[in-house]
């Protein structure tokens, strides 16, 4: 794995942490999910830190997991190369037995880009890489389906989807939401309920690989490896839809 390029590491670790992860649950089932949940955090990360420390020891990490003061080590902010993952995104969906929407994601920020990624969905036997991007859905027009969470959809996003003319489509983790998008299950995924670097850098990179829409909600760039890891909104889309959505969000702001 020490010679293989950056695309193929992000693949086989997000990969390789998918795998531990089915494993934990196999081993701990679901009675706890409380349990399963720390179980499943806690091995991801400690494997994809192990990992990267071994195969990229040059190179920085930032992860959900990682400590206060690992993610404001001042070291990232001189580096050329971090790693930017989240061992788990989805965690009540990995507790949850049946559920499908839950992934791993690994991604590599470089002098002041995303270049490589992946976005393992264990449960559903598929990882989507920015090594072999995916080809996106042709679009077809009409009536389209939004990404939305479970649990927090934005109110402004049903308002959004009412004024487009869409529907919502509740699924759980960022990763599978935007992973949706890529393979046609959904068009769009909107939100600005709050959320961190690693919870999208991944799917992003994938994302933009692919040729889809990726940006903040105001249509400006998303940015990775800042000091302050806090990223609130995003707006993910096939290029087709991304003028109306963000003409859309435009209006609802006003």
């Amino acid at each position: 794995m020490t010679i293989r390029d950056d695309h193929a590491l992000a693949s086989d670790l997000a990969v390789e942490a998918g795998r531990r992860l089915l494993d934990i649950r196999a081993s701990e089932g679901f009675g706890e999910p409380p349990a399963l949940r720390n179980a499943g955090d806690r091995g991801a990360h400690l494997y994809l830190m192990e990992a990267l420390a071994r195969l990229r020891p040059s190179d920085c990490v930032l992860s959900e997991e990682s400590s206060r003061e690992d993610r404001e080590d001042p070291r990232r902010q001189r580096a050329e190369r971090v790693w930017i993952v989240d061992p788990l995104d989805g965690t009540r969906e990995f507790s949850e037995e049946g559920r499908a929407d839950w992934a791993v994601h690994v991604a590599l920020w470089e002098r002041g880009r995303l270049t490589a990624g992946a976005v393992a969905l264990p449960a559903q036997g598929r990882t989507l890489t920015t090594g072999e991007p995916p080809k996106l859905p042709a679009y077809q027009k009409g009536r389209f389906r939004i990404a939305v969470s479970r649990t927090r959809p934005p109110e402004f996003v049903q308002k959004l989807a009412y004024l487009v003319g869409a529907d919502l489509v509740p699924i759980g983790s960022a990763g599978a939401k935007i992973s949706a998008v890529l393979t046609g299950d959904v068009e769009a995924y909107v939100h600005a309920g709050g959320q961190y670097e690693w919870d999208s850098a991944a799917p992003v990179a994938v994302a933009q690989a692919a040729g889809a829409h990726a940006s903040r909600i105001d249509g400006s760039e998303l940015t990775y490896n800042q000091p302050d890891p806090s990223l609130p909104d995003i707006l993910v889309s096939l290029p087709e839809l991304a003028a109306t959505l963000l003409a859309g969000i435009r209006d609802l702001h006003r």
